[in-house]
């Protein structure tokens, strides 16, 4: 299934091309991901949601360069990901995708500058300190850039994942489950982070999340189930996409009881 024809290329910061992802073979063969076409146009908050299983975080990690393809192609900007050399991919994973996950992935021995600072040290650029500021105001870590990740809480913890995505300016930022850990008030100032980003600074995110408040902040929410996009929904709210989840689990329990 095609979603979002009306995306251009041009205007994709992220696609993927008749994706096919499958683990193990024969009795043990799962298949992941099944002829996925989809567009995440530039400048938007796309979240991806859909039942435990039906391919979400996979679709995400192959989109990001984190696993390979068994048949089909992906691409971040105008680069195909699907290919590349193991040093051509580290590069493109460090200079145009940020990432945020469920672990805040700190380490522990640098302060949260340190950190947030980390993937332009890796790759020997230096920040431009203007957008730095900007992002530290955003994300409210003035006064913690010297405490290392012990001395944090957990929102403040994913705060300072999320300013290190941001802070490279990449091409797009996967967020996995990216307020999973976090209590309702710190996963909300998490969110509202990554709402401002995309209205104030154009970037870019795709977030996997099974939780319906979190698709709400999004412009738009992809539907998997069973390894294909079955549904797309733009300017959701909590309620619309609750009911949507609840009309999934109804077709497929259904189709288990018709199956058994």
């Amino acid at each position: 299934m095609t979603i979002s024809t009306t995306i251009s290329d041009a205007d994709a910061a992220a696609r993927a091309v008749d994706v096919w992802k499958v683990y193990g073979a024969g009795e043990a063969q799962v298949i992941a991901l099944r002829g996925v076409s989809v567009n995440f146009e530039r400048g938007k908050f796309t979240a991806i949601m859909g039942p435990s299983g039906s391919g979400k975080s996979t679709l995400m990690h192959c989109l990001a360069g984190l696993d390979f393809t068994n048949k089909g192609s992906v691409h971040i900007g105008e680069t195909q990901v699907t290919g590349l050399s193991d040093k051509r991919l580290t590069k493109l994973r460090r200079d145009k995708v940020g990432f945020i996950f469920q672990q805040f992935n700190l380490l522990p021995t640098l302060t949260a500058e340190e950190n947030i600072l980390l993937p332009l040290s890796i790759g020997k650029r230096k920040p431009d300190q203007e957008w730095f500021r900007q992002v530290i105001d955003t994300v409210g870590l003035a006064d913690r850039l010297h405490h290392r990740p012990a001395e944090l809480s957990g929102g403040q913890q994913q705060r300072v994942a999320c300013a290190r995505a941001l802070v490279q300016r990449p091409e797009v930022i996967f967020a996995d489950e990216p307020t999973g850990n976090l209590d309702s008030r710190s996963g909300t100032d998490v969110l509202t982070f990554l709402r401002e980003s995309v209205d104030k600074f154009g970037q870019t995110i795709v977030m996997v999340t099974h939780d319906p408040m979190a698709a709400s902040y999004a412009d738009r929410v992809l539907f998997l189930a069973d390894g294909q996009v079955v549904d797309e929904m733009f300017d959701p709210t909590a309620d619309r996409v609750l009911d949507e989840l609840k009309r999934f689990e109804e077709i497929v329990q259904h189709a288990s009881e018709e199956n058994r």
